[in-house]
C-alpha cells in the first residue's frame, strides 16, 4: 500500500481523512506560514490545512484522539520543508496551505475576523448567526450525535455577524487571498428564519462583488424559496440529510428526524436539482445532497450517492470524522478499504451521469473528498465526459471573469 500511497494522491486524502496524522515535534506550522488549527464549520475544521500533491488540498485530523495512533506523521526538514511520513518511510512531501495576512488582523471594531469566517481550502466558509438551537432544545438537546458545533461557536467563531463585519472579511478575502466563493452554513432555528438571516449578506455580496455564493440551512418549508434564491443569483444550495439508511437517521438525527424528516430533505434536493434552467442564465447553479460515510455501510452510502445522482444533483460526501466531546467521540473512524468503494462510486456516478464536477473557478474544498479528485480510486475512464468538463470549465471561468469586470466598470 505504500507504493501505492506514494503515486496516488486520491488514495492519500482518503487515508489521511480516515487515520489522521501524528505533528513530529519538528514541525512549526504557524511559523512556516501555515493555518491556525481552528474548531469551526461543526468541528471538521480541526486539522492541519495542507496541499497534497496533485493540488489536493486537505484538512488532516489531528486533534481526535484516533489522530494519535495513526502511522502518518508530519516532518519538517531543517530548510522548512514537510513531509509525511508512514511509519519511519517517506511518502510524499506537502505544501502547508499559506495563512493570509487578514488571518492575523481585526476588523474595524476590533473583532478577530477569523471570528467571522475562515479559509476551508480556497473558499470562505461563514457559519452564520446562533448556534444550531438542536443544541438548545428542552427538555433534551437534539443535535446530530457526530456534530459539535454547539462545542464550538464562542470559540473560533463569533456567534452574531453583522453584513458589514462580513463584507469586511469577505472583501479581505477576495482581495488577499483570491477566493471565488462564499459558503454560508446554518443550523435549525424555529419558524425557519435561515433563508432570511442569509438574504441581506447574499444581496449584498452578489452586488458589490459578484462572487459565488453557496447556502447549505435545512430545508425550508416553503420550497418555492429556492425559487427566489436563484432568482437571487445563489450558485449552490446544499442539503445535508448526512445518512441514507432511515433507521440510522432517526438515531443519529434526532432533530433532523423530528423537524423534518429524511423523505422533505430529498423532496427538497429533488426540487432544486430542477431550478438549472430557471433564474439568471448567466449565473450557475448546482444542488448538493450531503451525506456522512462511515455513519452507515458501505452499500446505504452507495446507494444514497446513486439516488442524488438520479435527481441531477452533486453528491458531497464527508468522512466521519470522531470529534472530540461529541456524543460519537469514541466510534472508530472508517477504515479505508470501506470507503474506497464509496469514493470511487462518487467518481462514477458523477461522470456517468454528466454532472458539472470541478468546473467553479478556484475552489478546492480541504474538508470533504470532491468527485473529480475521486478518479484515482477508479479504473475508469472518460475522455469524452472530460473534454466536456474542460470546456464547461473554461465557460464558467469567461463568464465569472466578464461579470467581475462589468461590476468593476459599474463602480468606477
Amino acid at each position: 500500500m505504500l507504493d501505492e500511497l506514494r503515486v496516488n494522491p486520491s488514495l492519500l486524502k482518503l487515508d489521511l481523512y480516515c487515520k489522521g496524522i501524528r505533528l513530529d515535534g519538528s514541525c512549526l506550522v504557524t511559523d512556516d506560514g501555515g493555518r491556525p488549527i481552528l474548531r469551526t464549520r461543526a468541528g471538521l475544521g480541526s486539522g492541519l490545512e495542507a496541499i497534497l500533491p496533485g493540488g489536493l488540498w486537505t484538512n488532516i485530523p489531528v486533534s481526535e484522539p484516533f489522530a494519535q495512533e495513526s502511522p502518518y506523521t508530519l516532518h519538517r526538514s531543517s530548510g522548512g520543508d514537510y513531509e509525511i511520513h508512514w511509519n519511519d518511510s517517506p511518502v510524499t512531501p506537502i505544501v502547508l496551505s499559506p495563512r493570509p495576512a487578514w488571518y492575523d488582523a481585526k476588523l474595524s471594531n476590533g473583532k478577530d475576523m477569523t471570528r467571522i469566517g475562515t479559509l476551508q481550502g480556497t473558499y470562505l466558509g461563514i457559519y452564520q448567526a446562533k448556534v444550531c438551537e438542536y443544541w438548545t432544545a428542552k427538555p433534551e438537546k437534539t443535535n446530530c450525535k457526530f456534530c459539535s458545533v454547539g462545542l464550538n461557536l464562542g470559540v473560533d467563531d463569533a456567534d452574531e455577524k453583522s453584513v458589514d463585519e462580513v463584507m469586511e472579511v469577505v472583501r479581505r478575502a477576495r482581495d488577499e487571498s483570491g477566493i471565488t466563493y462564499v459558503d454560508f452554513n446554518t443550523g435549525h432555528y424555529d419558524g425557519d428564519t435561515y433563508l432570511d438571516i442569509l438574504e441581506p449578506y447574499i444581496r449584498r455580496i452578489k452586488d458589490e462583488l459578484g462572487l459565488l455564493i453557496g447556502v447549505q440551512t435545512p430545508p425550508h418549508r416553503d420550497l418555492r424559496r429556492y425559487d427566489d434564491l436563484r432568482e437571487m443569483g445563489v450558485n449552490r444550495v446544499s442539503f445535508c440529510f448526512e445518512i441514507f439508511d432511515p433507521v440510522l437517521f432517526e438515531e443519529i438525527c434526532p432533530g433532523k428526524h423530528a423537524e423534518y424528516g429524511l423523505d422533505f430533505y430529498l423532496e427538497a434536493i429533488r426540487y432544486c436539482a430542477q431550478l438549472g434552467n430557471k433564474g439568471p442564465r448567466h449565473e450557475p447553479w448546482v444542488t448538493n445532497g450531503e451525506i456522512i460515510a462511515g455513519l452507515e455501510p458501505p452499500e446505504s452510502s452507495i446507494a444514497a450517492i446513486d439516488w442524488i445522482v438520479s435527481v441531477g444533483a452533486v453528491p458531497t460526501v464527508c468522512v466521519f470524522r470522531p470529534l472530540v466531546h461529541t456524543d460519537l467521540e469514541d466510534s472508530p473512524p472508517p477504515k479505508t478499504e470501506d470507503m474506497v468503494p464509496v469514493f470511487r462510486r462518487l467518481y462514477e456516478a458523477c461522470m456517468e451521469k454528466g454532472l458539472p464536477i470541478g468546473c467553479a473557478p478556484n475552489v478546492h474544498v480541504s474538508l470533504v473528498m470532491l468527485p473529480e479528485e475521486c478518479a484515482g480510486l477508479s479504473p475508469k475512464r472518460y475522455p469524452w465526459q472530460n473534454l466536456k468538463l474542460e470546456a464547461l470549465k473554461r465557460m464558467f471561468r469567461f463568464g465569472f471573469d466578464r461579470r467581475l469586470k462589468a461590476l468593476q466598470r459599474r463602480a468606477a
